[in-house]
């Protein structure tokens, strides 16, 4: 039998595939999939449906327009699977999701494109990360499909012993601070699914979003009135550049400059693109992240500057650092 012939239309996926090393079944990739940097190379058979060079508010316009639509039934979705690359790539295999339409094409995108083209009948993987864990099972479900359970059980195991090392350090210091996670500034969404949990294993008390459960709409006030220790700000789908182009937005908030976070210099910014939104084998890495950022006379990495960086507040004695 010859060897599987992939497409993966979700950045995660294509880096779970590399990371097993799997590299060379890759025949096509999402228009997102950006890590690591060879798979550049790779013929892209998605392309997003909306403007995303546009402020956050609007940005979350087109979402829910395309999304829901004037009739749900007629939506047409975020995102396309470009049916002349899907025909050409002739894949044996697909790596999809059902967690989330917003964030990448979903299982119905897949299923439409491959009907309107029968001579393909690929093996379809859909994950489903809703929570850590579940990251962690997606990454033993593609080794299934198109690889051996034992490469899985490998960069499982590996992954875990990575994480549990740091939460446990985490789990030995005194202090708590509550953390705000910021997943959109406009309109203001909290982080979920994985998030909360990466968050209290790095030594943190996370203030809102619930482990497991998908990413909740707050209004200013929730976070005006929790007054956390920490702010996080790495909005879906942002590198730390685009996400400083949105920070005047949080920045006009009334009550922004008396928060504690903000008084204290601990407001930061994360590569949410790269890192925190994407449910991967780098979430390892995310942790180490928050950890830095949480607690960073404890850890140090070395992320600080490419994964994340502190954001210059009206500091009154406490350094970011």
């Amino acid at each position: 039998m010859s060897d599987p012939r992939v497409l993966s239309l979700i950045a995660s996926a294509t880096e779970i595939v590399c990371a097993l090393g799997y590299r060379d079944r890759l025949v096509g990739r999402s228009h997102e999939c950006d890590f690591p940097a060879d798979v550049g190379d790779l013929p892209v058979a998605t392309a997003p449906r909306i403007d995303v060079d546009v402020p956050s508010g609007e940005i979350d316009a087109q979402v829910k327009a395309a999304v829901l639509g004037a009739d749900p039934l007629d939506a047409l979705g975020v995102y396309e699977v470009r049916l002349e690359v899907l025909e050409s790539l002739q894949p044996t295999h697909v790596i999809t999701q059902t967690q989330c339409e917003v964030c990448a094409v979903s299982l119905r995108d897949v299923e439409s494109a491959l009907r309107q083209l029968p001579g393909i009948a690929p093996e379809l993987v859909p994950l489903a990360p809703n929570s850590l864990d579940d990251v962690l099972h997606d990454v033993a479900r593609v080794a299934r499909a198109i690889g051996s359970e034992a490469d899985g059980d490998r960069l499982v195991g590996h992954l875990r012993g990575r994480m549990g090392a740091v939460a446990r350090a985490a789990r030995r210091l005194d202090r708590r601070p509550g953390v705000a996670l910021i997943e959109w500034v406009d309109p203001l969404m909290a982080g979920g699914n994985w998030m909360p949990e990466l968050v209290e294993m790095a030594g943190g008390e996370n203030l809102f979003g619930a482990a497991g459960r998908h990413s909740p709409w707050m209004e200013w006030e929730q976070v005006r009135d929790a007054d956390p220790n920490i702010i996080v700000i790495a909005p879906c789908g942002f590198p730390i550049e685009r996400t400083l182009e949105d920070l005047p937005i949080l920045e006009s908030q009334p009550g922004w400059r008396s928060l504690r976070a903000v008084r204290r210099g601990r407001v930061f910014v994360a590569d949410g693109n790269w890192y925190f939104n994407r449910p991967g084998p780098r979430l390892a890495e995310t942790l180490e992240i928050l950890a830095e950022m949480i607690h960073p006379d404890e850890f140090d990495f070395g992320h600080r500057g490419r994964g994340w960086r502190p954001v210059a507040t009206e500091s009154v004695g406490v350094s970011p650092r």
